[in-house]
């Protein structure tokens, strides 16, 4: 590699790690209260789907930058979904740093503000950059329209009434007039209040299920060292009887051999007398010699 090509690359990856990617555009999040209630409930309850799923990240009007370098191209899905990606917070969703990973189901609430023109640009952006599916929902005409990516093209759902997500597993419907979600379970979409109960409920349960964890936990733990204890007890009273025996076991041996002793004591005694006497015998024999030879042993 060339010096001039080297130091070309150290200067465009220096170029690359000064550009900041703002957090926000700018731009409101939704131009009336059914919009915004709309892209609420749409988010929550894919919240609520896939809360049991660590690897699928959920956003709300994130900012999505799919190409590093380049801070100028990016959007912000109403709803956008990447599979494979952890949950918890980010400032936006750099691609480059989610293992290359794009959403791959984005959804759109319209206004009356927004023009053909503008839908136009977030297909051609959202067919370039790999999304799976794309729905725009229109709450103010009770429309539906989806998109599946078919190749390298992001192609037209003909029939948008009845239709299940291939990634989502859920169901699109128009009836009287209304636009109707259902869950994979095939219950509707579940309304903001109900779902903010739903989720204060899960999280007590989760918190009391922690309590109850932690408290099984201390309590294993208590038995672990009570159990402990009871060994170290039971190990300290075997020692204490081991020492106890050989305490006895010594006792014993040291009265055996103060037995052994006496007895020894009793046979050297006894051996003692029998010398005497049999020094008295041999004495009173000789002394009988000395007088059968006429000899008075007193005074010899």
């Amino acid at each position: 590699m060339s010096k001039v090509l080297k130091a070309d690359q150290i200067v465009q990856q220096k170029k690359a790690k000064e550009i900041i990617y703002p957090d926000s555009d700018g731009k409101r999040m939704a131009d009336n209260t059914e919009q915004f209630d709309f892209i609420v409930e749409l988010k929550l309850n894919m919240e609520w789907i896939f809360a049991e799923e660590p690897n699928v990240f959920v956003a709300g009007d994130l900012l999505w930058y799919p190409v590093e370098g380049d801070n100028k191209i990016r959007l912000a899905p109403d709803t956008m979904l990447a599979f494979g990606r952890p949950k918890g917070r980010r400032g936006s969703y750099m691609q480059w740093k989610e293992a290359g990973i794009a959403p791959q189901v984005v959804f759109e609430v319209l206004s009356p503000g927004n023009r053909a023109k503008e839908m136009k640009k977030k297909l051609e952006f959202y067919e370039k950059y790999g999304v799976q599916e794309y729905y725009i929902i229109d709450p103010d005409r009770k429309t539906l329209k989806g998109y599946i990516r078919a190749g390298h093209q992001l192609s037209p759902i003909v029939q948008m009434n009845g239709w299940i997500s291939p990634k989502l597993k859920i169901k699109f419907e128009i009836k009287n007039k209304e636009i109707l979600l259902y869950q994979p379970d095939g219950n509707p979409f579940i309304k903001y209040l109900e779902l903010t109960q739903r989720f204060q409920e899960k999280s007590l349960a989760l918190d009391a299920e922690k309590v109850l964890t932690e408290n099984e936990k201390a309590r294993a733990e208590n038995e672990k060292a009570r159990a402990e204890n009871e060994k170290a007890r039971a190990e300290s009273e075997r020692i204490r009887a081991e020492s106890e025996r050989m305490r006895a076991e010594s006792e014993r041996m040291r009265a055996e051999n103060e037995k052994v002793r006496a007895e020894s004591e009793r046979v050297r005694a006894e051996n003692e007398k029998a010398r005497a006497e049999s020094e008295k015998a041999r004495a009173e024999k000789l002394a009988e010699q000395l007088r059968l030879l006429g000899i008075d042993p007193d005074k010899v």
